[in-house]
């Protein structure tokens, strides 16, 4: 049986995906709470899945045998979760796409998508210690990012009428930095809005915050 997917893994924005500015201590508080619980769903997939096969670590490896190396060590992470999934790869320009097909698909995808950007964040930093060539990679669950992509049009626009409204910085959580890229070409449009990332990846994250006018 499928496993059902809940509206935060599909990416419904909710008032948990903006952080309104109140003060220094509040978003202190944002970050760290934030933050570890993505460094627990993070080291949950790095720590306690490693890959039953060996693959190989030696460094320099051309295209086709790092990308088959990846769909190995995804294979194994996917069994190491409970949620095994038969992994395909197509490439989009200059992106190589590995699609993990599962009957459970929320466990892969996780609360806002985190388990998924934690397992395409891996694939990012094992791909390129082994390949030869710079690859760019993304790691995806049935429709989630095209779902996702649609999410994040509408929390740019949310964010931005929210910010304009309290006239203070918005923190969004963090997301991966080819989400804030989405999110930042949205909101340079506006030009009462600027926006600026924080933080060390994979923890980095987006601040929306009005432009300070000058008299």
């Amino acid at each position: 049986m499928e496993d059902k997917v809940s509206e935060s893994q599909t990416g419904n924005v909710t008032e948990s995906d903006i952080f309104v500015k109140e003060s220094d201590e509040t978003s202190e508080e944002y970050k760290t709470v934030e933050t570890e619980e993505f460094i627990e769903e993070t080291n949950e997939v790095d720590s306690s899945t490693k890959p039953q096969t060996q693959a190989k670590e030696a460094q320099g490896l051309e295209d086709q045998e790092a990308l088959r190396q990846l769909d190995i060590y995804l294979t194994d992470i996917t069994k190491a979760l409970n949620a095994p999934a038969m992994v395909t790869t197509t490439r989009d320009n200059d992106r190589i796409i590995f699609d993990l097909d599962t009957d459970k698909k929320g466990i892969l995808i996780g609360h806002h998508g985190k388990t998924l950007n934690a397992l395409q964040y891996l694939a990012q930093v094992y791909v390129h210690r082994i390949a030869k060539n710079k690859l760019s990679i993304e790691v995806n669950v049935g429709d989630y990012r095209q779902k996702r992509q649609e999410v994040l049009q509408k929390l740019a626009e949310q964010t931005a009428e929210k910010v304009k409204h309290t006239k203070r910085a918005a923190f969004l959580e963090p997301m991966p930095a080819f989400e804030r890229k989405q999110i930042h070409s949205v909101l340079s449009k506006n030009k009462d809005i600027t926006t600026h990332s924080e933080g060390d990846e994979p923890y980095r994250y987006l601040v929306v915050e009005p432009v300070k006018k000058s008299y």
